[in-house]
């Protein structure tokens, strides 16, 4: 699919590789201010990210904790147009918390773009990170209270080696989403002191329809992307400290001020979550509820949440099978090969979407019916866009299954079906959180279906985008708070189905004990 896109692109009106572009000041500019804003991002994802997830972990008795779980999912998926409201309705010329702020803060341009980029990835980084402190041993912690460690040794010696082999592929994987944005840095950018190469690519296609020029920034930043991303992954290797922590027994007793500490940055963090939602509430009060056309919004919910399911269920499928080979390089010790269908799993991370959905449908409008079979190719582009997201979950789970059981079922000569049978209960937790993951990101596409959509049948993100841009804010406010309604029940169905994530580890609460032995 990729290759056809590049295909299509190449292919139309003579389109090639302009390497003068590469010398050009401007492309350089866009270039540095791209690589300058992904990184710090990532940096400062990472950085708000590590005191919050450990205040998650080690506070299981803070309240609402597994809502906030929740809540983090839900920042991380929430639709652009949602947040970037959000944000100018507290932070933009006019907004609540602006005359709080000095005279010359701006909102458009890097603090805008780095404001939205931690807003949207730092909740990511939470979660993970949580999940791999979880994995520390209770003998770790045991140990470190009989040494009697303080807190920064604790962290030195028992926490950093559990999520320092993550942060690397962390890192890189909120660098090429930032790398990647668009949408926000087509709101918030500002003007072209803060463009990226994204949105340099979608000027060049939908302005100037320059395919040249589209096509050397494609491949400027599919390399560069490529490049940092597959660096960090080689660098970041996993790490499993045992067979099974998934319920963790014991955790350490804090200091009376650190505990402290860590319920206000739980409440500050509420709050900073919350805060571009509640800022669209007084919007919707201005909505003309007779006039307004429910069956529009909800049709349109249906028919995104439709879409959504088949292209999460379609990656889910394809990145299974894709895994297949994956494992058997591991136990085959190929090396190179299993690099390249890793790579194959997830360069759609680092290939600008813009152009392949732009290419596949110039390759494709003069060989089908686009009409009558856009559907199919917007749900299998949207399936192949999601593969990432499926395949960083999936993956761990079933080499740490290799790993533990593969040779036992060898010597078992187990059936194909028997392992199977083994299998199921271990992936289970991994393959719902990965499909829920999978729906909700498919829920708030917006650019393949911009493409590839069609205007007598409307999605809910494409519906919101269509209210704005007729500066219909109220119903833009409505329909983006029943999208993110959606999204609300779609996490509390599928952590509350048997073998959920959550659900199991939600269970652990009770079974805590403090370092006290009490």
């Amino acid at each position: 699919m990729t290759a056809l896109a590049f295909y299509g692109l190449i292919g139309f009106d003579q389109a090639q590789f302009d390497a003068r572009l590469l010398r050009d000041s401007y492309i350089q500019q866009i270039l540095m201010f791209s690589i300058q804003q992904s990184g710090l991002s990532a940096l400062l994802s990472i950085l708000f990210a590590i005191p919050i997830a450990r205040t998650i972990h080690f506070m299981p008795q803070l309240p609402g904790r597994l809502v906030f779980l929740r809540l983090c999912l839900l920042s991380f998926i929430m639709p652009t147009l949602v947040l970037v409201t959000g944000l100018v309705a507290l932070l933009g010329r006019s907004g609540y918390i602006t005359p709080l702020l000095s005279e010359d803060w701006n909102l458009y341009g890097l603090n805008g773009i780095l404001l939205a980029h931690i807003y949207l990835n730092m909740p990511l980084a939470v979660r993970v990170l949580s999940q791999q402190l979880g994995h520390i041993p209770d003998t770790g912690w045991r140990l470190a209270q009989q040494l009697k460690l303080s807190p920064w040794q604790s962290f030195l010696k028992v926490e950093w080696p559990a999520i320092k082999s993550s942060l690397l592929m962390l890192s890189a994987f909120i660098f090429v989403l930032c790398f990647n944005s668009f949408a926000v840095v087509l709101a918030l950018g500002g003007g072209p002191g803060s463009t990226t190469l994204e949105v340099a690519i979608y000027q060049a296609l939908k302005y100037d329809f320059n395919l040249s020029e589209a096509l050397t920034l494609a491949w400027l930043q599919f390399a560069l992307a490529g490049s940092i991303f597959l660096l960090m992954a080689k660098l970041g290797k996993l790490n499993w400290l045992s067979a099974d922590t998934g319920h963790q027994r014991w955790l350490p007793t804090w200091p009376k001020y650190q505990q402290h500490a860590y319920r206000i940055l739980y409440c500050l963090v509420w709050l900073l979550l919350l805060s571009p939602v509640l800022a669209l509430l007084p919007t919707i009060l201005s909505v003309n509820w007779e006039t307004f056309n429910w069956i529009t919004l909800f049709t349109s919910a249906l028919r995104s949440l439709a879409l959504a399911l088949t292209s999460a269920l379609l990656a889910l499928l394809l990145t299974w099978y894709l895994l297949q080979p994956i494992r058997s390089t591991y136990r085959h010790q190929q090396e190179k090969f299993r690099v390249i269908l890793q790579w194959l799993a997830t360069h759609t991370l680092v290939a600008p979407a813009m152009v392949l959905s732009t290419g596949l449908y110039i390759y494709l409008l003069p060989r089908t019916d686009l009409d009558s079979s856009g559907i199919f190719w917007l749900i299998t582009l949207n399936a192949l866009l999601l593969i990432p997201f499926i395949f960083g979950q999936l993956k761990p789970r079933l080499i740490q299954f290799d790993q533990q059981y593969a040779l036992l079922s060898e010597n078992l000569k187990l059936t194909p079906k028997q392992r199977l049978y083994i299998l199921w209960p271990f992936i289970r937790p991994a393959l719902i959180s990965s499909f829920s993951l999978a729906v909700l990101l498919a829920l708030g596409d917006v650019a393949v279906f911009s493409i590839f959509g069609d205007s007598d049948w409307s999605t809910l993100p494409w519906l919101i985008y269509g209210y704005a841009g007729s500066y219909r804010m109220a119903e833009a406010a409505l329909a983006s708070l029943l999208l993110l309604l959606l999204c609300i029940a779609l996490i509390y169905l599928f952590e509350h189905t048997p073998g959920g994530h959550f659900r199991d580890s939600g269970s652990r609460k009770s079974k805590v004990k403090n370092g006290s032995g009490k």
